[in-house]
């Protein structure tokens, strides 16, 4: 999130930088040193230049901070009194897995002592060049932040001294904190993915971009503002911790500038079914004619459909309708607890294979696309599975979206998937009969947590400011809950087990299912920056299938790297021309050819070269069924409160 451009900024002072009581006599010229040369010509604007606050500001301010203070004390409080002080428990196995390590590290003492001496020595060099710049040599940095990575974007991190050694010396440190933990030998694997991980939150966490005296652009906005953004950064955290019953809960966006169906989710359509899993929405047409196959798209119930129409520029479905699509979506109920036996066979049965039938009825075809996204594509490929044994063959072709049918490859994820955790989550949602949206997103975010997490906190807390309108992070902080059944079902199933890709591995309404027997053929695009479904595990699931399968790499991640129209002209995807593809996806890319722009344009070529015959367009308004409802429809605009379930 970009914010608000701010003044060039000045090098804060420090005691160093300032002259001895008895060299105050000297010239100024005869007391400055390189380091204060630098400082005096780099000198922040003085407070005392900026206009005092609004007195009845600052006191509204402090009232907020009070109210909300008292009130979180309070509840704590209660809580307290109620629930008891709970004992610390290590129910993911995080406190295991760190003891498991320092043991593995403390038993090989020589590699511990060549670790330090490294790290001295990396030290010693950012010593050595810092005094070779105070003294006018060229600047050689000794470490230097990855590509991509946007914590040090302020010039002062780059141009002042000071600035520029705090961030050098952080890099210098983690770097070596986090090879230490990673190259230990000898540790179960599972434990020690753990302590990757986590040790990469605890070095992320530590970031001097994360602290109001070490970063910069705080530094400034608190000397602009006298201090006034660190008083809204406090009332803004209050407030997140109130509106979480206690626990913090990091605003992304502001949703108050959203609408569902009016700058979200913005494609005209109409609700023509619902059951108590699904709404059923077909979208208007906007060509005269249609492709005679109906299209019927399948997203994750993680989140919901309309990260595929955001808006008119970016929207897929929009786009397809306007290919000539007959375009259906379904759009997940946000499950409480009077769902939770409901596993994953029902969101199969009441799910898609439903809504296969009622895009059927309502077009009177008898073959249909289907398109799956994420937990949806893995969905999509166990109702093909399915429905190949009850020898239905109404799938015509299927398209994933980053979807994992072989969860050998799960990426990061892969760190709270162990019986340990899972027993421990089944618990939890046992209790409920669900599992939290916000505890799930939680997880999510802290894949990303510099982009996700810390970001925000930086924006929100330290720079005072509240978060701008996005909405693409509107839709992420839209929450969605698991049924506790289909959940258990899945972390099992899928990614502990990897049973899906198994011939038989898996039954789904008594009907054990093979994947090598569907023929249907498959368009898989996935996305080399996937911290979610791995490109590479994609393209073994995409091998799973026994019919013919396109496989298509796009560029960036798991949402940007889909929602990527032609219009925008970014990225760009790799293909990969063989008549089979190898077992290997290393040796498919070694193959591969980068296209430009979008693979949308890809996805049109190779589905209409199916089938690409046309019938007048198909209105819902005309059509078989009743309207419900105009699209989004209410399962869809239905947001979870903002407190989290008790």
């Amino acid at each position: 999130m970009k914010n608000a451009p701010q003044e060039k900024p000045g090098a804060p002072t420090d005691a160093a930088a300032t002259p001895a009581p008895e060299a105050s006599a000297k010239p100024e010229k005869e007391r400055r040193t390189p380091w204060r040369e630098h400082a005096a010509n780099k000198a922040p604007e003085q407070a005392e230049n900026q206009p005092l606050p609004d007195p009845q500001e600052v006191a509204r301010l402090y009232a907020e901070i009070a109210e909300h203070a008292s009130k979180l004390l309070t509840g704590h409080m209660q809580r307290l009194m109620k629930n008891g002080i709970s004992i610390p428990s290590d129910e993911l196995g995080i406190a295991k897995a760190f003891m498991e390590m320092s043991q593995k590290m403390l038993s090989n003492p020589v590699e511990l002592m060549q670790q330090q001496m490294a790290l001295m020595q990396d030290y010693v060099s950012l010593w050595q060049s810092s005094v070779m710049q105070m003294f006018g040599a060229p600047k050689v940095p000794v470490a230097v932040p990855k590509k991509g990575d946007g914590r040090f974007k302020d010039e002062e991190w780059e141009k002042n001294f000071l600035f520029d050694f705090i961030k050098q010396s952080y890099l210098i440190t983690s770097r070596h904190i986090y090879d230490a933990v990673a190259d230990v030998k000898g540790m179960d694997a599972i434990d020690a993915k753990k302590t990757v991980f986590y040790t990469r939150q605890f070095i992320d966490t530590l970031s001097p971009t994360n602290f109001a005296m070490t970063n910069p652009s705080v530094l400034r906005e608190t000397i602009k503002t006298r201090g006034q953004n660190l008083l809204h950064g406090f009332n803004n955290l209050l407030h997140d911790m109130e509106d979480g019953d206690g626990q913090l809960r990091i605003r992304m966006t502001d949703a108050s500038a959203f609408e569902m169906g009016k700058n979200v989710a913005i494609t005209p359509g109409k609700v023509i079914f619902q059951n108590e899993m699904m709404q059923l929405i077909q979208f208007m047409p906007t060509t005269d004619e249609q492709l005679k196959r109906p299209l019927l798209i399948i997203p994750p119930w993680i989140n919901k459909y309309y990260i595929l129409d955001l808006r008119q520029s970016n929207s897929f479905i929009k786009w397809a309708t306007d290919q000539g699509h007959s375009v259906f979506v379904i759009s997940w109920v946000n499950p409480d607890e009077t769902l939770a036996d409901r596993g994953f066979d029902a969101y199969m049965s009441e799910g898609a294979l439903t809504a296969i039938d009622k895009v059927c009825e309502q077009t009177g075809e008898k073959e249909l696309n289907l398109i799956g996204y994420c937990l949806g594509g893995t969905l999509l490929g166990s109702t093909m599975a399915y429905m190949t044994a009850k020898k239905d063959h109404r799938i015509a072709s299927a398209t994933f979206f980053v979807a994992l049918l072989d969860f050998s490859i799960p990426g990061d994820l892969g760190v709270f998937i162990d019986e340990q955790q899972i027993s421990s989550l089944e618990k939890k949602m046992a209790v409920r009969g669900f599992l939290e949206g916000h505890e799930m997103a939680v997880t999510f975010n802290m894949l990303r947590s510099n982009d996700l997490i810390w970001s925000f906190v930086i924006n929100n807390y330290l720079m005072g400011k509240d978060p701008f309108p996005f909405d693409l992070l509107f839709w992420n902080s839209d929450s969605t809950r698991m049924p506790y059944k289909m959940h258990s079902f899945y972390l099992r199933n899928m990614y502990l087990n990897n049973l899906l890709r198994v011939p038989g591995g898996i039954t789904l309404l008594d009907t054990p299912i093979d994947l090598s027997k569907v023929k249907t053929p498959s368009y898989f695009i996935s996305t080399i920056e996937d911290h979610i479904a791995p490109w590479k595990g994609t393209y073994l699931g995409s091998g799973a299938l026994g019919g013919p399968v396109r496989f298509v790499l796009g560029g960036s991640g798991h949402i940007a790297g889909i929602v990527n129209p032609p219009s925008a002209g970014k990225y760009g995807y790799y293909t990969n021309e063989t008549k089979k593809n190898p077992a290997d996806p290393d040796e498919w890319f070694a193959g591969a050819k980068q296209q430009p722009g979008s693979w949308w344009n890809d996805w049109q070529t190779w589905v209409t070269g199916l089938e690409g015959s046309k019938v007048p367009a198909r209105d819902p308004l005309k059509g078989k069924f009743k309207v419900l409802d105009d699209a989004p429809g209410s399962f869809a605009k239905l947001r979870l409160d903002a407190r989290p379930a008790k």
